[in-house]
């Protein structure tokens, strides 16, 4: 039989780990190509013979979504698999009919074809939207098996931005290591966290290699999620995490429904912060959809040392950067923090702007006037600081989880913005906890 032909929709995460997991060394199906979209600079590589196998000699071509229709027509792609996340039931299925319309078969792929099984326990934390708050619910977890003398590793969603050879598997323990694999912004918000508190920390591109190489160290295997991803391993315990500054979004977008339908935890997020009829619509949808599960409510107030550099002041908020890309949420905790402590002034970046920041904008228009912290190369971190020391401001508030101050060189006086998951009332998650196996 020939081998069927398929196309891969991605955006350098899911689509590798599908790829790695059902189709390397699947004689039936022949991988024609990538497409790549949300992060810059992904398309135009090609997916290495180091990763793609003995099938694929000369690697996998990656292309830009742009040219998918093109793409299905004159490959004679029988099948696109639809792999990133973070998007909207609308959006899934308006590819959908290009893609048929175009002649191929259209494919989602779900848990029990793409989720690798530990022989450690998995913590799985996911989310129904990308900003609902992942990072700190992930950072309490491990704080709270830490706390019960487990080794915890933490696992997190895959990055690869740079050279897909040298990420295969990586190791973070230490800063050094960051600097080793030349991490990006991105990157470094999520791994510095974790390291910070004694977590070793694993990524890459491969994650079955990497699931063997956790082994040989946790008692616990942490999984540190993406955007809305699902989980790469099968959990025992599966969390997710919802935001009602964003009310109806846990039904609205792929993958965040499955998480929301699968999860056996669901923590309703930003309670401190969220207006009652948006608490009382994530309820209500959470009784409908998953009833079983346990509900932790939650806050994640912010901390600000020295809000006097606040007040009275004309800021520069910066915000997480996919929070406000494709997490389209209308701001952060940088902007609770210049509100709460008495700002004279948002300063609107975007006269400021420069090349690959000004990309940014363009591509989503609703930022407003907060600056995503973008980084995902050496050239978009030289834009922003350049961007950040043009504008006209009195302090540069910094809402990511690093301090953007270490990466770029910031002329301006600057304060941090941290905030950490804190439980309200019972069940938590010492009690979710403490019945892992």
């Amino acid at each position: 039989m020939a081998r069927r032909r398929v196309l891969i929709m991605g955006a350098a995460g899911r689509d590798f780990h599908n790829f790695n997991v059902f189709f390397r060394n699947n004689p039936n199906y022949e991988v024609v190509a990538f497409t790549a979209t949300q992060i810059p600079d992904i398309e135009g590589r090609v997916y290495p013979k180091e990763l793609s196998g003995q099938l694929y000699p000369e690697g996998i071509p990656i292309y830009p979504e742009e040219a998918l229709v093109s793409l299905i027509q004159e490959q004679q792609i029988e099948e696109v698999v639809f792999a990133y996340s973070d998007v909207t039931h609308e959006y899934v299925m308006h590819k959908a009919s290009m893609v048929l319309a175009a002649g191929a078969d259209y494919r989602l792929m779900g848990p029990k074809a793409t989720m690798l099984t530990a022989s450690k326990p998995v913590v799985a934390v996911t989310a129904v939207r990308t900003g609902s708050g992942k990072s700190q619910t992930t950072r309490k977890v491990c704080d709270i098996l830490k706390a019960m003398g487990k080794k915890v590793v933490a696992v997190r969603h895959p990055m690869p931005y740079g050279d897909l050879t040298r990420q295969i598997c990586q190791r973070f323990a230490t800063y050094a290591d960051l600097d080793h694999y030349e991490c990006t912004i991105e990157e470094r918000e999520e791994y510095e966290p974790h390291l910070d508190r004694g977590v070793v920390v694993y990524a890459g591109v491969d994650y079955e290699k990497i699931l063997h190489e956790a082994e040989k160290e946790a008692d616990v295997i942490v999984w540190d999620g993406g955007n809305n991803d699902i989980p790469f391993f099968t959990p025992d315990i599966y969390l997710a995490v919802v935001d009602p500054h964003r009310p109806g979004h846990e039904l609205a977008y792929h993958p965040g429904e499955t998480n929301l339908r699968m999860a056996g935890v669901i923590i309703i997020n930003k309670m401190e912060t969220a207006t009652p009829e948006g608490i009382e619509t994530v309820r209500r949808n959470i009784a409908a959809i998953n009833p079983q599960a346990t509900v932790i409510e939650a806050a994640s107030p912010i901390f600000v040392e020295e809000p006097q550099k606040i007040k009275g002041k004309r800021v520069l908020v910066i915000e997480d950067g996919p929070t406000l890309t494709h997490g389209e949420m209308a701001y952060g905790a940088g902007m609770i923090a210049a509100k709460k402590f008495a700002a004279l002034e948002i300063i609107d970046p975007r006269p400021y702007i420069v090349e690959s920041i000004k990309e940014t904008y363009q591509k989503y228009p609703n930022i407003g006037s907060l600056l995503p912290a973008m980084g995902y190369g050496a050239k978009q971190i030289q834009d922003l600081e350049q961007t950040i020391n043009q504008v006209d401001c009195d302090t540069v508030i910094i809402a990511t989880p690093i301090d953007l101050s270490r990466i770029a060189r910031i002329g301006k006086p600057t304060v941090r913005v941290n905030y950490e998951l804190q439980e309200i009332g019972a069940p938590n998650l010492f009690d979710v906890l403490q019945n892992l196996k």
